[in-house]
């Protein structure tokens, strides 16, 4: 008993006074920590303490991914929380906030985020909504603009597998969105389908959008097809699509118009979700790791070879990331910054670059 009050007195002077949170402990012991290799090593700079309590409330059902503004002078990060709605991380990452969201998107799962450009310059965001069977997008303040609805059969989808499944009314379940030269290309991993559909912006003012006939993958371990086509990216300054294969252990490559052009393989027994570029970086959330007692890994890659592996459950101690299901890479005065999101159950974290 007196070694239980003398703990509890611990916790509340670090606390000032008061009740530490269990966020809040878990900061204060990952505070010295560092997880990472060479010149990509990172501490715990905020968890999930510097989100607004709408979004702490709701944190545990996190199941999504990241969007961040890359213009000069820009910076803002973009995701989404079931129940909460879309959430602003600032270009310093010193504060979040809540924007207003349509109630048609507030309580559904928004599993990605994507920001694209319209030829006029306007940003856009798109989600796509898991468990509605629909995609949505949105102004960066979160105006509701369109919604585009799953195929309802009619259409060419642009292979015959995907235009049969949906004449068959298989179920349309959106998981990543991107956007290249006036379509967006959307994977349908947690479908039977999983091939990458595409839908055709023909307006921004007013929005309209209506399916399109290109579509490519499949599911299977052939070339080109997807155990599970999770995330999905165009690098910076190109028109290559690339498409993280959970199961298969690796990124596939493909042209705008669907020709695969090779792969980058992952560490066997790991499940990359998304692939995210930043310079010569990429960085890899997987949702396991080849060891999974160690909780999930963050892969860092330089010109497509691994050279940091970032784990936050293990050399951090912030114990919900046994699973990463979504990371993405900042850049601010010359340090690289990591935003991370864990899955089941959900957390937050954004690492800073130890320099």
């Amino acid at each position: 008993m007196i070694k239980r009050l003398a703990l509890l007195a611990l916790f509340a002077s670090l606390a000032g006074g008061g009740w530490l949170l269990t966020s809040d402990l878990a900061s204060t012991a990952a505070a010295d920590r560092t997880t990472g290799q060479g010149k990509m090593k990172f501490k715990l700079l905020h968890h999930s303490d510097i989100l607004p309590a709408e979004a702490k409330a709701v944190l545990e059902k996190a199941h999504g991914g990241f969007a961040v503004d890359r213009r000069s002078g820009k910076g803002q990060t973009y995701f989404a929380l079931p129940g909460a709605g879309i959430l602003e991380v600032s270009p310093d990452m010193s504060k979040v906030r809540l924007l207003d969201t349509d109630a048609s998107m507030k309580n559904a799962n928004m599993h990605n985020a994507t920001l694209w450009f319209d030829p006029a310059g306007k940003p856009f965001l798109t989600f796509p909504g898991n468990q509605t069977a629909k995609v949505y997008t949105t102004t960066t303040d979160g105006k509701l603009v369109h919604t585009l609805d799953a195929p309802d059969g009619s259409a060419d989808m642009g292979h015959p597998a995907a235009t049969d499944y949906f004449a068959s009314r298989g179920n349309f379940v959106p998981t990543d969105t991107e956007y290249i030269d006036g379509l967006l290309y959307i994977a349908t991993g947690y479908s039977k389908l999983d091939y990458v559909l595409t839908a055709k912006v023909m307006s921004t003012s007013p929005f309209k959008a209506a399916w399109h006939d290109l579509a490519f993958g499949g599911k299977g371990t052939g070339v080109g097809q997807f155990g599970t086509g999770h995330g999905i990216t165009v690098p910076p300054g190109t028109k290559r699509i690339d498409v993280a294969d959970r199961p298969n252990a690796e990124i596939e490559r493909f042209t705008r118009f669907g020709q695969h052009l090779g792969r980058v393989p992952m560490p066997l027994g790991s499940f990359p979700c998304d692939v995210e570029y930043l310079d010569d970086y990429a960085i890899v959330g997987a949702l396991n790791g080849p060891d999974q007692s160690k909780g999930a890994p963050i892969y860092i890659l330089e010109n497509d070879q691994l050279i940091s592996t970032v784990m936050i459950k293990e050399d951090l101690g912030l114990e919900l990331f046994d699973h990463i299901h979504n990371a993405t890479m900042r850049k601010v005065n010359g340090k690289y910054y990591i935003i991370a999101q864990a899955w089941n159950p959900g957390d937050f974290a954004i690492l800073e670059q130890v320099m």
